[in-house]
């Protein structure tokens, strides 16, 4: 049964039930026969007035339900675009108000699903590609070697350091392949907030960087607070985040270029922040660029390059690294050139609250 036919039944029962009421109370009024007459015909004629008003009141009601209706299923057929327009009562405005904002999530909702399964497709065609390269290398000096090709003993050596070389590259980027799968799918646990002094961690760090340095003469400064930094970051996590950005900023540096890492304290919303700073002189980054590059596997002519073993997962798990623990992180262009990777982190309250160390 349709709502109007419901609708106009349950009016007309209630207007008959009650014209049957008036019309016995009226045969035992002291009425005469022709008032009881004109009585009943008006109040029969005021019960068919009533039903064909509320016949034509309906039919705004009736036809914002079918608005609904009709957009309902639209949506059921795969049309996310289909939206209601505000007319009628306030209570059916307020219901096309959340229909179409259910309309527009799930719109949003299956963008993002299309978006995540084409970056999936991508990732694994990308995956493909930097596996099987050095796969294919390794496979074809290890066939040269085994049919007794090389038989001079340097050449027999450089092949088992590519070898080497190939084989370190297939692992480093298994390795992040895995690292930022975990960091997808787990958040961080309470015991993983840790404190780590900045200074500390710079100390571990840098000596594993000064055979790339001295290979391109690349001069290397470091500035930092006076006073020691206590950041709410786990150090393994810190020196993982400077180290990728000290990779991406060595393979991308000119010979005889300048690098630098810095660090200020910065007031951020009733609170403290560290702002680091990674500089170098090379190429640069374009303004487009700026947030692809911080894609998994994103590459660009300057940005990145499998030259020097990058597989583009350096910036994407320094970012995920940064975000889980509060930061932010960007890029910006380094006067006169190059690239400034930046990134902030929480300075551990007791520092800024003066509870001391």
């Amino acid at each position: 049964m349709k709502l109007r036919t419901y609708l106009l039944l349950a009016n007309t029962i209630s207007i008959a039930f009650i014209i049957i009421l008036l019309v016995a109370f009226y045969r035992y009024m002291l009425l005469s026969m022709g008032q009881f007459i004109w009585l009943t015909t008006a109040t029969i004629g005021a019960g068919v007035v009533s039903v064909l008003l509320h016949f034509l009141l309906l039919r705004p009601l009736e036809a914002a339900v079918r608005r609904i209706g009709e957009g309902a299923r639209r949506i059921a057929a795969g049309d996310l675009q289909a939206r209601i327009e505000h007319s009628g009562l306030k209570e059916f405005k307020q219901l096309a108000d959340q229909f179409n904002h259910m309309g527009s999530s799930l719109e949003e909702s299956f963008r993002q699903v299309k978006a995540a399964e084409s970056a999936q497709r991508e990732l694994v065609a990308n995956m493909a590609h930097d596996l099987r390269t050095p796969l294919a290398s390794v496979q074809s000096y290890v066939e040269a070697l085994e049919d007794d090709i090389i038989q001079d003993e340097g050449t027999f050596r450089n092949y088992l350091a590519t070898i080497r070389t190939e084989t370190v590259r297939l692992g480093i980027l298994i390795q992040d392949l895995f690292e930022l799968s975990t960091l997808d799918k787990v958040r961080q646990e309470p015991e993983e907030l840790k404190l780590s002094i900045a200074e500390d961690v710079l100390v571990e760090l840098l000596p594993r960087f000064t055979k790339p340095m001295d290979m391109k003469s690349l001069q290397f400064n470091v500035k930092l607070p006076d006073r020691p930094l206590r950041l709410r970051i786990a150090p393994r996590h810190l020196q993982r985040i400077l180290q990728n950005l000290l990779e991406n900023a060595i393979r991308h540096s000119p010979k005889d270029g300048k690098l630098s890492i810095t660090a200020e304290e910065l007031e951020d919303k009733g609170g403290m922040i560290v702002r680091f700073t990674v500089s170098d002189e090379g190429e640069g980054i374009s303004v487009e660029e700026r947030e692809l590059i911080f894609e998994r596997f994103y590459r660009s002519d300057h940005s990145r390059s499998r030259e020097g073993g990058g597989a583009g997962l350096g910036l994407s798990i320094a970012k995920l690294l940064v975000e889980q623990n509060g930061g932010r992180i960007g890029v910006l262009q380094a006067s006169p050139q190059g690239s400034e990777f930046w990134f902030t982190l929480e300075v551990f309250k007791e520092e800024w609250t003066g509870g001391g160390r």
